[in-house]
């Protein structure tokens, strides 16, 4: 904040608004404030973890890096929410979020893969792991000039537009979670896992309807059902993680035409209403 001139009112930067008004002659709060920073450390956490995952793929330990990215992606899912809890969101989170994911689940999945497969494929190997981080950042600057457009048709049905970055980067480690569960080096091939990371990038920055939580609202007489399957879910992670999460990957999977006919439901039945 800097004073005018001939004593009058203090001018404000162009920042100074951005979060919050002040009055002249108020003091300006300097950094984050505490009900801020919890949100935003958790989401610097889950960047701590998703470039950690680079550091275990380039020693070789290939199921630690894996962990790594699943940890940052379940830490991604909570910055957001207990930012909203705590009335702490910010213009400065929503940044630092998109920053984080495009390293989290773009750049570091993609060098991962790389070690693991694509590198012996050469220049081929680093086209196809070069797409996905690519996509990923398109993804979140399509999301972020987004951000205070009123008409968006997805997210007002409650859908999302493309496959999410930590969906997509759990969805590319398909191929090695089927490697490790069977130990075969099928799987390992660059001439599998280069098309499949293509594909899953292309996802990301498609324009088609995915569902997101908000759209899935179970109906009260499942609920106590839907609480024991994620109970057994959670017991299958521990048991046998990597079946687990190739059963996770194409049950996810499976649902996304559901969702694509769910949503050409709605927009039909939008489209209907002013011809009514």
């Amino acid at each position: 904040m800097s004073a005018d001139p001939r004593g009058e009112r203090p001018r404000l930067g162009p920042k100074a608004t951005e979060d919050e008004a002040f009055e002249p002659g108020q003091t300006r709060p300097r950094g984050l404030t505490l009900r801020a920073l919890l949100p935003n450390a958790i989401t610097a956490a889950a960047l701590c973890s998703g470039l950690t995952g680079i550091r275990f793929a380039i020693s070789g330990q290939w199921g630690l890096a894996v962990f790594a990215i699943i940890l940052a992606g379940l830490l991604d899912g909570l910055d957001g929410r207990i930012a909203r809890m705590l009335n702490a969101q910010s213009r400065f989170g929503a940044e630092l979020d998109s920053l984080a994911d495009s390293l989290s689940f773009g750049t570091a999945p993609a060098i991962i893969i790389y070690l693991w497969s694509l590198q012996d494929m050469s220049r081929l190997g680093w086209f196809a792991a070069l797409a996905f981080p690519i996509c990923c950042a398109l993804r979140l600057a399509r999301f972020n000039a987004q951000i205070d457009t009123d008409e968006q048709p997805h997210k007002s049905a409650g859908f999302l537009t493309g496959i999410p970055a930590p969906v997509a980067a759990g969805l590319a480690f398909l191929p090695f979670y089927f490697w490790m569960a069977t130990g075969q080096e099928f799987f390992r091939d660059p001439l599998l896992v280069g098309p499949w990371l293509a594909v899953i990038a292309v996802l990301m920055i498609s324009n088609l309807a995915t569902m997101s939580w908000a759209s899935l609202r179970p109906r009260r007489t499942i609920r106590l059902e839907l609480l024991a399957f994620v109970a057994l879910l959670f017991a299958a992670l521990l048991l046998e993680p990597w079946w687990t999460l190739v059963a996770i990957c194409l049950g996810y999977l499976a649902v996304l035409p559901y969702g694509w006919m769910r949503y050409a439901k709605i927009r039909r039945q939008r489209a209907a209403r002013p011809a009514a």
